[in-house]
């Protein structure tokens, strides 16, 4: 097969497990689930007796699906083909690979391939429920064809990016920080460069740059009528975007080719060698003192997650500036982006957004590093107890993290010193940040105890966090115009929430259940849906009071097992002293 016997042996064993299926009908079964709420919220209990209703229904449902579609297609490819090489290197059984006769386009290629399979896979399974629509009208049968081409375009080139990142760095929270720093400076970079070249004069040229942003051409397949009033062609616009990102795609591939026996083994293998043969000739040395937590010290005063780090924060801070400079000097400050948000508004969740995922990834990483690397096992006979492990992690993931905090927080400060937002709201958005950073950091430490896979934990835990603000956005968006309150908007949505609390369920109780993550479970969609209706009617305390509640809960319930079960968790066997 193409890309050697990586691609082929994935081909072979993921059809034989379990979790393949329950995926690939799962993810059907959001869709309709979906689908059902998007009725219940449009519609409810009136008949439909006019087409048109059900071509603008059948519009604004390909629309959501198709926007859904191509961020979780994002993610989803970023993450596998990150998450799978980082693997690799943890383990160190890269190095096998490349003492094996594979090419180094079938090791890359490999590598890419088994990682997207899922993905398209996926991405096929959803095109009867795309082609369902048809049935109400609204959509053509082009549109979909080019939604599914746009979107497996661009997971090649996410998955190609997150490819290059894992080949290249050694660290896992490096390689992930990076890819999802990655593309969204990338899809800035592509709209800032857009609005230059139009300040310029070159319109056109303009019109074909701002296509490498995928969801420029996806809002060009959603206006077709309107794109040929305008002299464009929207079938052009879809091909154009889908070929630019096959392009971005085959580069990155090609370049990580190149690079793949350059890049490794890493060269700090042979920096470790040479720095113990000069240990050994050199006269002793005083040693740093260490702390009094172990784990603490080893987080803040060593290099554990590489030497790079500093370009991370560096590039949050770049991406952060952009986010606030686009608010600040939008066109219209005070309208309302979607019905929701204000610019300035949209900037702070953005930065939060990508805060927390961060914080997540170090989370995760801060424990699945020690286990991949060997170092669990030295630590589970010595006499550190679980409080000094867990909260050493804990203080240790916010303080290298700290930068991720106090951008958004400045700037909650400079809105305040404006007079856009009051002292008040000031208090709770610094209240409801903290709990959601904490709740970040404390389920990625719980996916590395619940998970024995590193790849899987990773995902688990990454991929927890974005269908949380998924499941909040699309909330959002179907009841922006119905601006009722939450006992009227619950029925319509029950179906979506108890399916978020079911997943939430699975994904919090896999190793360790306890009725407390099983509560939590079920009462952080619901009082998550509270605040989002609150919000929309202008509520600011009960929205802060419903999340502190669920989300500092759910915290709590994976802190507390987590630091009296940790030698049970983790199968370490303790006797009293005598």
């Amino acid at each position: 097969m193409f890309a050697g016997p990586l691609v082929s042996r994935e081909a072979l064993t993921a059809p034989r497990q379990l979790k393949h299926f329950l995926i690939r009908s799962g993810y059907v079964g959001g869709l309709f689930v979906l689908l059902y709420t998007a009725v219940q919220a449009t519609f409810g209990l009136q008949q439909v007796s006019r087409l048109g209703e059900l071509a603008r229904f059948g519009a604004l449902m390909f629309q959501m699906i198709s926007l859904v579609q191509m961020t979780l297609i994002i993610f989803f490819a970023v993450l596998f083909a990150a998450g799978r090489v980082a693997q690799e290197k943890d383990r160190r059984t890269l190095l096998l690979l490349l003492m094996t006769d594979l090419k180094s386009i079938e090791l890359v290629g490999g590598k890419l391939g088994a990682s997207l399979l899922l993905v398209g896979v996926l991405l096929l399974t959803s095109l009867p429920v795309l082609a369902s629509l048809l049935l109400l009208g609204g959509v053509s049968p082009w549109q979909i064809f080019g939604s599914l081409l746009l979107t497996a375009a661009v997971g090649l080139a996410a998955g190609a990016w997150g490819n290059l990142v894992a080949f290249w760095r050694e660290k896992t929270f490096q390689t992930l920080a990076i890819s999802v720093l990655g593309i969204v400076l990338f899809f800035g970079a592509v709209e800032l460069l857009g609005v230059l070249l139009s300040i310029v004069g070159q319109s056109g040229l303009a019109r074909t740059v701002i296509l490498l942003n995928p969801y420029r051409g996806l809002s060009a397949l959603f206006q077709p009528l309107t794109m040929q009033a305008n002299g464009q062609n929207a079938i052009a616009a879809v091909l154009t975007s889908a070929a630019l990102m096959t392009t971005v795609g085959a580069l990155l591939l090609a370049t990580t080719t190149a690079r793949l026996r350059i890049w490794n083994p890493s060269r700090t293998m042979g920096e470790a060698a040479k720095s113990e043969d000069d240990r050994l000739a050199a006269p002793a040395r005083k040693h740093r003192e260490i702390w009094e937590n172990p784990v603490v010290w080893r987080e803040i005063c060593t290099r554990a997650y590489g030497r790079k780090i500093v370009l991370i924060k560096l590039a949050y801070i770049l991406l952060a500036g952009l986010m606030i400079a686009s608010a600040v000097f939008s066109i219209d400050p005070s309208r309302k982006l979607l019905g929701m948000l204000p610019p300035v508004g949209f900037a702070f969740v953005g930065m939060s957004l990508v805060s927390m995922l961060l914080i997540n990834a170090q989370a995760v990483t801060a424990f699945t590093s020690e286990r991949d690397g060997g170092t669990l096992e030295l630590l589970l006979v010595t006499n550190v107890t679980a409080k000094e492990f867990i909260y050493g992690k804990l203080l240790g993931v916010l303080y290298n993290t700290m930068e991720l905090l106090i951008i958004p927080v400045g700037f909650l400060i400079w809105l305040m010193m404006q007079q856009q937002i009051t002292f008040e709201n000031f208090v709770y958005l610094i209240i409801g940040l903290f709990v959601l950073c904490t709740f970040a950091a404390m389920l990625g430490l719980h996916s590395g105890l619940s998970y024995f896979s590193s790849r899987t934990a990773i995902s688990n835990s990454l991929g927890t966090i974005f269908f949380l603000f998924i499941g909040i956005f699309i909330c959002l968006m179907l009841i922006v115009q119905a601006q009722s309150s939450f006992s009227l908007q619950l029925p319509t949505f029950l179906v979506f929430i108890l399916g978020g609390s079911l997943g939430l369920w699975v994904s919090l109780t896999h190793h360790n259940p306890s009725p407390a993550l099983t509560l939590a479970a079920g009462i952080l969609p619901f009082l998550t849906f509270y605040a989002i209706t609150s919000f929309l009617l202008g509520q600011t305390l009960g929205v802060c009071l419903a999340l502190t509640a669920a989300y500092g809960f759910t915290t709590l319930a994976m802190l507390i097992p987590a630091i009296n079960s940790f030698d049970m968790a983790l199968g370490r066997s303790t006797t009293e002293k005598a």
